[in-house]
């Protein structure tokens, strides 16, 4: 019940401060100070004390679109463990509601800027739905590899189990697998050399596109649920590349925390030293993502 209770705190309270360490370390890059770390939160916080403003050719697809997409992350990160702690949810097969989870989110979200009736908004939909087909086979190729590594088709003995003896024995496979699932987090949460979140330029957004109606606390729950499902992401990338367990708790957790603030540095420092990618080129990368979690999978049921 105690890991439970801290899964759940660190879950709704982390996230923002992935967001904030990233843009310390591109801050850090470029040679500036940059914004504090805690800024992701003022920013939250702030819109959820402003109005929100609603289109007349907008339905009630519009205003679930957010709630929705939160709602979906907030259960997807009740069934990825946290560092060597089981997850809250945990069952056979849950690793398929995990993927489609995320799929919901993003439906629902596409839908509410098509709701928009703007063409813009269309464009972003239309690129964020491709984009998804293609990363979603690497996702599917890495639950695979993890559930024969593991004999289990539940997401907490799959990671769990995933410790330095495994590395040991199927060190060529996993490193495929880091990857190939590095590619995807960068791509699912539209970061550098896919989409930039802090850009507004028509021609190279994808996920910004997509929100440029929501306001207020409508908004401030899109870039919470943004945080929440980075820091999800994250946890299952954790496992694979980072891999512990002390046997102490406490000490689990912490280290758990602080792999996950070692990712986003990793991800600023991948933001500093790359440009984002032609649109044409984006797909060819995502493919490059799918063959290597698929010659994964064949390693290991060869």
């Amino acid at each position: 019940m105690t890991n439970s209770i801290v899964h759940i705190l660190i879950a709704l309270i982390m996230p923002p401060l992935l967001l904030g360490v990233i843009g310390k370390t591109k801050a850090a890059f470029a040679g500036r100070v940059g914004a504090p770390f805690f800024q992701p939160y003022y920013d939250i916080f702030r819109l959820l004390n402003k109005g929100t403003v609603f289109s007349t050719t907008t339905s009630w697809v519009f205003r679930a679109g957010p709630i929705v997409a939160l709602a979906t992350t907030v259960v997807a990160s009740l069934l990825i463990p946290f560092g060597a702690h089981s997850s809250p949810i945990s069952f056979d097969g849950d690793m398929i509601l995990y993927a489609y989870l995320f799929a919901l989110g993003r439906f629902f979200t596409m839908a509410a800027a098509l709701d928009t009736g703007s063409s813009f908004e269309g464009m972003g939909s239309a690129r964020e739905a491709t984009y998804s087909c293609l990363a979603e086979p690497t996702l599917f190729f890495a639950l695979i590899t993890l559930s024969r590594l593991s004999g289990s088709f539940s997401l907490s003995r799959m990671l769990v189990n995933i410790n330095f003896s495994v590395w040991q024995h199927t060190s060529a496979a996993l490193l495929l697998l880091v990857g190939g699932m590095f590619i995807v987090l960068l791509a699912e949460n539209c970061r550098i050399p896919f989409d930039d979140p802090n850009t507004h330029l028509e021609l190279t957004m994808i996920h910004e596109v997509m929100v440029l109606d929501h306001s207020g606390p409508a908004l401030a729950l899109i870039q919470y649920g943004a945080a929440l499902k980075l820091f999800v992401m994250g946890a299952f990338f954790v496992h694979l590349a980072l891999p512990y367990s002390t046997g102490n708790p406490l000490v689990d957790w912490v280290l758990f925390m602080i792999s996950m603030l070692e990712l986003a540095v990793g991800i600023g420092i991948v933001e500093s030293v790359m440009a984002r990618l032609r649109l044409i080129r984006i797909p060819q990368l995502l493919v490059a993502a799918t063959i290597l979690a698929a010659f994964s999978t064949l390693l290991v049921i060869r």
